[in-house]
């Protein structure tokens, strides 16, 4: 755990990554090679129903500097360049999209002791401008984030959120979409031996007064192999099956039944990592 607090994007993280993570109901497949040079290449291939999408990323390190180039299968470039401790505790990030002239923007995170800061500026004229900030300690964090677009001179997005993070728990409170959601997560893990954990979130629209709420649970049969399940109050149930047959290759097999879904009430996906 950090000294200092966790950025805001993080509040709820541990809980959220025991509900969703993993989760995939296609097709995916990945494979990811590294040279000693420090020079990683990753292809990526998802078939959803009769849909096949697919790209190809490299990524090259040097120094503090981390340069990542994505091509996608409509040919779009993502490009990323990351340079970590430009100064103790700055990350500075930049990025764009081609042939999309409007998607630069420049990312930057500073993290101190007492506090956690983000911002994203777009690289245009007339920017999209996102602030987020923690103050507290790795223990206690208390945060909000702010969104605003220059263009229409208006408030994109307003959220802000408390959290208690401990070895073993984690509970977290956001406020969110502009005040009209609230949200309650919390996470325990019970064995540090085989991992058992459960974790639950809860959700209030204030307007319309609806809750939903999702809990799950997550243990290793052995030392290769992590099951989690999970429920939600709409009736829905997942089960996730992951294999490490390999070191840092894995096969995911996931399920979900949906009684409100009268056609196809189940879904079925797998996804398999190679890291040779």
């Amino acid at each position: 755990m950090s000294k200092g607090p966790v950025p805001f994007i993080n509040i709820g993280k541990r809980a959220k990554g025991l509900l969703y993570k993993d989760y995939n109901f296609d097709q995916k497949f990945s494979l990811t090679t590294t040279s000693n040079s420090g020079l990683g290449l990753t292809a990526t291939g998802v078939k959803i129903d009769d849909l096949f999408i697919g790209d190809i990323q490299t990524q090259h390190k040097s120094g503090k500097t981390t340069v990542d180039v994505k091509i996608d299968s409509d040919s779009k470039v993502s490009t990323t360049v990351t340079v970590d401790e430009a100064l103790t505790g700055l990350r500075t990030s930049f990025s764009f999209r081609v042939p999309d002239q409007k998607s630069g923007k420049l990312d930057l995170q500073y993290l101190h002791d007492r506090f956690a800061l983000n911002s994203t500026v777009g690289l245009t004229s007339t920017p999209l401008v996102e602030l987020a900030t923690t103050i507290g300690t790795n223990e206690l964090s208390v945060g909000a984030e702010v969104g605003f677009d220059s263009a229409s001179a208006s408030v994109t997005k307003y959220n802000s959120g408390i959290c208690y993070n401990k070895h073993d728990f984690s509970a977290a409170l956001l406020l969110a979409d502009k005040g009209e959601t609230l949200k309650a997560s919390y996470i325990h893990l019970f064995n540090e031996t085989n991992g058992a954990a459960v974790a639950a979130e809860v959700t209030h629209k204030l307007k319309t007064n609806e809750n939903y709420f999702t809990i799950g649970s997550s243990h290793a049969l052995d030392s290769s192999t992590l099951l989690k399940t999970r429920f939600s109050n709409s009736g829905k149930v997942g089960v996730l099956c992951q294999h490490e047959w390999r070191p840092k290759s894995t096969v995911t097999l996931s399920a979900e039944y949906d009684p409100k879904v009268v056609s196809s009430p189940s879904r079925f996906g797998v996804a398999i990592a190679l890291k040779p």
